[in-house]
């Protein structure tokens, strides 16, 4: 099929299938945002820092290897 002679009937069916899709998308209500506000206990200040501890032992270079490959 030689696309280029049937570009008006490809350009027909386009429209016909983006006319009414873009009347069920203007259907849909838009999203609506809710007011959010953080707890004291989760904003980090000045004296405040927060800190991550890491208790894991590390990894040889063997088992970085042998982990790599799998």
């Amino acid at each position: 099929m030689n696309i280029m002679k049937n570009m008006e009937a490809v350009f027909v069916v386009a429209m016909a299938l983006a006319v009414p899709a873009s009347y069920l998308v203007d259907g849909v209500p838009e999203a609506q945002a809710r007011s959010y506000s953080a707890d004291a206990a989760q904003v980090a200040s000045g004296d405040k820092m927060a800190v991550v501890t890491v208790s894991a032992k590390r990894l040889s270079a063997e088992e970085k290897a042998a982990g790599s490959r799998g």
